[in-house]
């Protein structure tokens, strides 16, 4: 094998090595944190709305015991928050963290932490910017218009390798077919795989994804692929000094779990339902609302209107359009199995 043949691969080689390989971004003592602002980060109030959900769960399944499966879980910053949100709600809440990073010293222990979503949970798997980070391949088409793998070296300098063939050329023609020379999309079939197989985990309850994505009838014509290092965007460099992420095609991922059902548990009823909506709407309807308090209450409660002020600015940049508000979330209902 050639130093180069050794020194060229195609993006989906190069992040799985540069985020989760040895010395990974992804396995550095800072954690995500470090880098970048999720919504988890952003306010307390989304980990109070993952526990209202929570709650809506356990009441559907009629059982006080619940499960609350964080996948790509971080430094265990949701779990924290939502046990403190459901603390005194009687619920009984097994909190797993799925993470390939280390679990993080003075981590609550009741936290199980693994590095594989548990099999037969019953209650909520919630992924919160975990798909993004689920490393893929990306095409570009030549001056052809025949699609070829984006191959890198460790510097980010990028060059056309072999045209996409089998599996990945079906996808691309399903669900992002490049629009033409220079056109760029990212292959998400790893996602689609790694989604399904999470809800397949769930006997019952709900599993969701959360993040930045888009749908056939508007993806982006250059692909989305970028890097994050302390807070700022920066070219995707497969160092491992930054975060290497793309938006997630979520309308692939719904339809990979509806494929992957078995035919029993489809035919008796056991198929997961679907829902794609903002971040927005999604935690208005859990409570979470950017309106501001009104002016009585600064006379009558001047500490209490402080209070409500500041939740309501924390809620406005979890719901602002242009932002955090524009998230997908992708709810899938997992009625109990026959």
């Amino acid at each position: 094998m050639t130093d180069e043949t050794c020194q060229w691969q195609g993006w989906r080689a190069a992040a799985e090595r540069a985020l989760y390989g040895p010395g990974g971004f992804y396995r550095r003592p800072e954690g995500p944190a470090g880098h970048f602002r999720t919504s988890v980060h952003a306010s307390p109030l989304f980990a109070a709305a993952v526990a209202r959900l929570l709650g809506e769960v356990a009441e559907e399944l009629g059982s006080a015991e619940v499960d609350l499966v964080d996948v790509g879980a971080g430094r265990g910053e949701l779990l924290t928050g939502v046990l403190a949100a459901t603390a005194g709600r009687g619920l009984s809440v097994r909190a797993v963290a799925v993470e390939r990073a280390d679990r993080p010293a003075g981590l609550d222990p009741r936290i199980v932490w693994t590095d594989r979503v548990p099999d037969g949970v019953r209650g909520l798997l919630f992924a919160n910017e975990w798909l993004d980070n689920v490393p893929v391949d990306v095409a570009e088409a030549d001056a052809t218009g025949t699609a070829r793998y984006v191959e890198v070296d460790a510097g980010g300098t990028e060059r056309l390798g072999p045209p996409v063939s089998g599996p990945d050329a079906d996808w691309l023609a399903r669900w992002w077919p490049p629009a033409g020379p220079g056109a760029r999309a990212e292959i998400g079939r790893p996602r689609d795989a790694a989604w399904a197989a999470a809800v397949a985990s769930v006997s019952a309850g709900r599993a969701v994804a959360v993040d930045y994505a888009h749908v056939r009838a508007g993806r982006p014509p250059f692909g989305t692929l970028t890097g994050f290092r302390a807070g700022r965007e920066v070219p995707p460099v497969p160092d491992g000094t930054c975060d290497l992420t793309a938006h997630v095609a979520l309308d692939a991922c719904a339809a990979a779990v509806a494929g992957a059902v078995s035919g029993a548990r489809a035919a008796a009823g056991g198929l997961p339902a679907a829902e794609l909506t903002t971040q927005r709407e999604a935690l208005g309807r859990l409570g979470v609302s950017g309106g501001r308090p009104p002016l009585s209450l600064a006379s009558s409660d001047p500490a209490g209107y402080l209070r409500a002020l500041s939740s309501a600015g924390e809620a406005a940049e979890l719901t602002a359009r242009g932002g955090l508000g524009d998230f997908l979330w992708l709810v899938q209902r997992v009625p109990a199995g026959p």
